[in-house]
């Protein structure tokens, strides 16, 4: 069977053409010939009274973390409002002139990506103007069969870790929503599903057009299937290789010697990659030119690949081999090399808090809590952290069953 997108499935069948439609969406929104959503949309007589860009704005080429402001989209003429500005809420005016709201982003796979918590505080908004809010679906980039990494309690979500789903939750951007809406008790969204997608594709096996890049640095394919894991750099003053040709897959820093590194990565026996010592100088983002010795992974079985895993194993010999590693207080914002304000992690737990101040560590947003952080300061090992994140996940994957709508 061809798979076709929700995007697709809409346009063909027709659905809500005649709906004052305002559409959330950035460069991803695509057809399989690489067409923009909204200007097919206008091409086939379909009314978008608004468009509402995510992190990285409308055609994605905002710095991650940088806040984006409103505009005019300069082909189609619509005013275009950013929910990653001075609001990222849909403006009530704006939603009281709409009959139905809608989303429309490919997603990455991953609980850090900030497009989901876009997409939910627009379904909050919806509920609150009394509108629909409609999901075109599209696959899971990196498998629906695979589940890894914690679930966070309530207490521990934010921007960048939305909702109590597994790290690596393998669900589409449309379960996610039904679901939330269910904790939340938001109206049930409509999801126009992605027909003929199965839970063990991968992007590569959809036939749906090539990779587009839905943020900056998810370049590649191996990048998006890596990033579960290699994310959690982000909390530390080590490159996950912003400012590299190969971001999230290249890691490392200037304190790093790349063979002791490689030997024991290999040795920790990682499925599905291979480990290659590197050197590389960034261009951008942490460690800025300075030469960083460190290591690339090469995914040889996609299916194999564990990126939580790996990311907690790395964590945790760069701690045990290199005393230059430590934490980050938080994320810098619109791309500076911010490589101050660090912590080390064998300092005592509670000198590790933030310098005090009650706010989280940027590694504790991430990771969905503190345990990750306390564990690098109290534990020889991560296997008993990785078990209890297995055990976690397990217990995720049998809770989403209610949600899902692929098999």
């Amino acid at each position: 069977m061809r798979l076709r997108t929700g995007l697709e499935i809409m346009l063909e069948e027709g659905l809500y053409k005649e709906k004052a439609i305002g559409l959330i969406t950035n460069h991803t929104g695509l057809t399989r010939d690489l067409t923009q959503n909204y200007e097919v949309m206008l091409q086939e007589g379909y009314r978008i009274g608004a468009l509402f860009s995510p992190e990285h704005g409308i055609r994605g080429s905002a710095a991650e973390g940088a806040k984006v402001g409103d505009e005019v989209e300069p082909r189609t003429g619509i005013p275009v409002y950013s929910l990653y500005g001075e609001s990222r809420v849909p403006p009530a005016e704006v939603l009281e002139r709409l009959d139905v709201l809608m989303f429309d982003i490919q997603d990455i796979g991953a609980r850090y990506y900030t497009y989901p918590s876009t997409m939910l505080r627009a379904m909050e908004a919806a509920a609150d103007a009394g509108i629909p809010f409609v999901v075109l679906d599209r696959p899971n980039p990196i498998g629906g069969a695979a589940v890894e990494g914690n679930v966070p309690s309530p207490q521990d979500l934010s921007f960048v870790c939305y909702a109590p789903v597994a790290i690596r939750h393998g669900m589409t951007i449309g379960e996610i929503a039904l679901m939330e809406a269910d904790r939340l008790g938001l109206p049930e969204p409509q999801v126009v599903k992605a027909e003929g997608w199965r839970r063990d594709m991968f992007y590569d096996d959809t036939g749906i057009g090539p990779w587009v890049p839905p943020s900056p640095a998810a370049s590649t394919l191996d990048m998006a299937l890596l990033y579960p894991g290699t994310c959690l750099l982000e909390g530390t003053n080590l490159s996950e290789g912003r400012g590299t040709s190969s971001p999230f897959e290249v890691v490392g820093a200037p304190y790093i010697d790349p063979y002791p590194l490689t030997e024991a990565l290999g040795k920790a026996g990682l499925p599905g990659v291979l480990i290659r010592p590197t050197y590389f100088t960034p261009w951008h983002w942490k460690h800025v030119g300075k030469p960083c010795g460190g290591v690339q992974f090469h995914v040889v079985d996609k299916r194999a690949v564990r990126p939580v895993e790996l990311g907690i194993r790395l964590l945790f010999t760069v701690r045990d081999l290199f005393p230059g590693f430590a934490l980050r207080e938080h994320f810098p914002e619109g791309g500076q090399d911010v490589t101050g304000e660090q912590r080390s992690v064998h300092a005592e737990p509670d000198e590790a808090s933030a310098g005090g101040s009650g706010r989280k560590d940027y590694i504790d947003l991430l990771a969905g809590g503190s345990e990750l952080k306390e564990a690098l300061m109290t534990q020889d090992s991560p296997d008993g952290l990785i078990e209890k994140w297995r055990e976690e996940a397990s217990q995720f994957e049998r809770q989403r069953k209610a949600y899902l709508l692929y098999r």
